[in-house]
């Protein structure tokens, strides 16, 4: 058995207090019972001042009584020898008879003719004649036998003329016993209502315990604080929505990503994001899973869920994560594979060719090896020279290199054109890469169901001010439905196995272009030609100085 001592048991109490049901039980209880003190005080005050009322009327009815008596009538009227005695005599035993504490005769000269204070009759009131108006006048008096319920009645001769007034008054001492003998059952109906309270604030407070799965106020802000800093330090962006299309939680990442205001949280998507397709996948209804999508600054993978609650739509989450970094290395890396395939194919092909000349010399046919070694050395070779008189960074050259290959395998027509102009070190050279690389490749796959011949050319044009990118082709060229929706993020022309690869090289090159202050333009009708416009750094930084 464990005892606990006076400490231990006042700690008992104030674990139980600091429970949140007990909190609400208690706040409640408290309210309800100052509710019900003031309440119960209201109903007391509004009964003591019908019982005031109901004595004053009491005293009125008493007054008028009295002044009909034909006795007193008459005495205040004419007088006699034995007036004053029965005028005193009467007043007296007709207010014990009624429980007054007084009845009292004035005459017109303000003088008194009856009282429960004998010494007091024939000396004259203080106040007016109050009921020569002929009314009935009410009031509590504080006169010499204490308040009173008071009531001031006209008081007529036997000839019809006014004689004086009768003053009748109960006391307040009266009033205040009947009001303690009422008060005690409405307590009682008091303490019920206030114990059916109480039964009702528990009650409540065990459902909002409940619905709060039983956490207690330190548990709930301490999970709102982990929260907090759970959904603000992830590296994703999340967004959360709620049925009317508001955004209802927003994490910083998100708001990098999407560029949204501080405030966004409670606006409508379509007041915090331009329209476009980045607007429709969030706003949606569906499913979304690994969605691409790209903006001005970041490549995106999304996510959405909606959300269901007992069976009936309660908005949707969305996930964004940035792979914009992996996307830049994976270009790159295509391009390094890109090179790696063309040298291999070329030391395959090398090798071949070896082999055949190495065979034709064994067999003593010196003029076939030469006229063979004249024929390989043709194109490829010009191809090769070419690049290299006019381009001088290797990057592009190893990225020229391996689409020459790759036209070749797909019996395209590569052609630089003889303007190309390219120093070894160049501004901008991973944009460049960049852009010629989707370009070209957006080229070839336009071509893939042209006749022949197929051709796609290539400039580049280096100057003080910008590098001028322009790759042109010989297929379809862009529908003129088409226009600026070829650089929207999943828009694509092409059909059949291109379609799941398509629609992100032309708004890469696009977010690119916009990103370093340059254009992009396109032709219309038959064979597409694209032009690039990069702005060099150091022009832009001499037109930016003042």
């Amino acid at each position: 058995m464990r005892f606990e001592g006076p400490s231990g048991t006042i700690s008992v109490m104030r674990r139980r207090i600091r429970k949140l049901s007990s909190q609400i039980f208690l706040a409640q209880l408290a309210l309800l019972t100052v509710l019900t003190l003031a309440g119960f005080a209201l109903l007391a005050q509004s009964l003591r001042s019908h019982l005031d009322d109901d004595y004053e009327a009491r005293a009125a009815e008493v007054a008028q009584t009295f002044a009909q008596i034909p006795t007193i009538r008459h005495c205040m009227d004419v007088g006699g020898s034995n007036c004053a005695a029965l005028e005193q005599s009467l007043s007296l035993s007709t207010a014990d008879r009624v429980g007054a504490a007084y009845i009292v005769l004035i005459d017109m000269n303000r003088v008194r003719h009856s009282h429960p204070d004998a010494s007091l009759i024939g000396q004259k009131v203080s106040e007016p004649i109050i009921a020569r108006d002929g009314k009935v006048h009410l009031g509590i008096n504080d006169g010499s036998t204490g308040p009173s319920a008071n009531a001031r009645v006209p008081l007529y001769g036997t000839s019809g003329a006014l004689v004086g007034e009768v003053s009748v008054g109960i006391r307040e001492s009266s009033v205040s016993t009947e009001l303690l003998g009422e008060l005690p059952s409405y307590a009682l109906w008091f303490a019920v209502v206030l114990g059916i309270g109480a039964l009702g604030s528990l009650g409540l407070a065990n459902f909002l315990k409940r619905k709060t799965f039983g956490l207690e106020l330190e548990e709930i802000a301490h999970l709102l604080q982990e929260r907090e800093a759970t959904l603000h330090g992830i590296r994703e962006g999340v967004i959360a929505i709620d049925p009317a299309g508001r955004i209802s939680v927003v994490n910083d990442e998100a708001q990098r990503l999407l560029r949204l205001p501080g405030n966004a949280s409670g606006h409508r998507l379509e007041d915090v994001l331009a329209p476009g397709p980045l607007r429709e996948v969030l706003a949606g209804t569906t499913v979304v899973t690994d969605e691409l999508a790209i903006t001005d600054d970041h490549f995106l993978v999304i996510n959405r869920m909606p959300v269901q609650l007992a069976g009936r739509p309660h908005g949707a989450v969305v996930t964004l994560r940035d792979r914009t970094d992996i996307e830049g290395l994976s270009r790159e890396l295509d391009g390094e594979r890109s090179l790696t395939e063309s040298m291999r194919a070329q030391q395959h092909e090398f090798a071949n060719r070896m082999h055949a000349i190495a065979g034709m010399l064994e067999l003593g046919r010196s003029t076939e090896a030469l006229e063979y070694l004249n024929e390989i050395r043709g194109t490829t070779a010009d191809f090769d020279q070419s690049l290299r008189e006019h381009i001088g960074a290797p990057q592009i050259v190893g990225l020229m290199l391996g689409k020459a290959a790759e036209a070749s395998e797909r019996g395209i027509e590569l052609v630089l054109s003889s303007d190309t102009v390219l120093g070894e070190a160049p501004d901008r050279v991973q944009a460049i890469t960049t852009v010629l690389g989707n370009l070209i490749d957006n080229a070839f796959d336009a071509l893939a169901g042209a006749e022949t011949p197929r051709r796609v050319g290539v400039s580049i044009v280096e100057t003080a001010k910008s590098v001028t990118v322009t790759v042109d082709d010989n297929g379809p060229g862009v529908p003129p439905t088409a226009g600026r929706k070829i650089f929207v993020s999943g828009f694509t022309t092409k059909h059949g196995t291109l379609v799941s690869h398509s629609g992100l090289g032309l708004s890469l090159v696009h977010r690119s272009v916009t990103k370093l202050g340059g254009t992009i333009t396109v032709s219309d009708g038959p064979g597409a030609t694209f032009t690039v416009v990069l702005p060099r750094t150091r022009y832009l930084q001499s037109v930016d100085s003042p």
